[in-house]
């Protein structure tokens, strides 16, 4: 079983992505849940979704205590609420910034872990860009599709025809698109900087 636990703020789509990627997952012939966790259901509070997707049935029901991927959408969370809580040194973390570990003040905290599972995305500025507005969400998920590996870009854009029509449909499928290209040469660029 792979777990995924995504936190933003309210307004963000933090609930919408969890439910995009069980959708992926569930067009690619596997089990999948999504569900959120809300504190305060007010725009910019912080909330919580989860997903999971395994080959067998899913039976369990509780949060995610320890992913194997924590996606965050908003990094003004990063000194404010324990996001990384239970995440193991081989998990994946993915942080919509266009600033890297070091700016973020994470250097200290991400040493001990796998340097090609971790990566930053300007998820936000991409949706700006396709969308029009400020919800990284759909961008977010084809980063993730290109660090992990889990899902592929053709059900992340799948997935989000199936959510969305039109213009907004083909906005968050081309952030997307970009974002698993961005990842990508992220992680080209790093293993040309481990092999020097």
């Amino acid at each position: 079983m792979f777990q995924v636990r995504i936190h933003g703020r309210g307004g963000q789509g933090v609930v919408t992505a969890a439910e995009l990627l069980s959708i992926a997952a569930f067009r690619e012939g596997r089990y999948a849940q999504a569900f959120p966790s809300f504190g305060s259901e007010r725009s910019g509070a912080p909330v919580v979704a989860y997903c999971r997707f395994d080959e067998k049935e899913i039976r369990l029901r509780e949060p995610i205590l320890a992913p194997d991927a924590l996606v965050i959408q908003d990094p003004t969370l990063l000194h404010q609420v324990d996001l990384f809580a239970g995440l193991a040194r081989e998990g994946y973390m993915l942080i919509n910034t266009s600033r890297g570990f070091e700016a973020l003040g994470l250097a200290e905290f991400v040493r001990g872990f796998r340097a090609e599972r971790l990566c930053t995305v300007p998820a936000t500025e991409l949706a700006l860009k396709h969308v029009g507005r400020p919800v990284p969400n759909a961008a977010l998920l084809g980063g993730f599709a290109a660090l992990t590996g889990r899902i592929s870009l053709e059900s992340v854009a799948a997935a989000i025809r199936d959510k969305f029509s039109g213009k907004i449909s083909e906005g968050n499928a081309a952030a997307a698109a970009e974002a698993y290209e961005f990842v990508k040469s992220e992680a080209r660029e790093l293993s040309h900087a481990q092999a020097d």
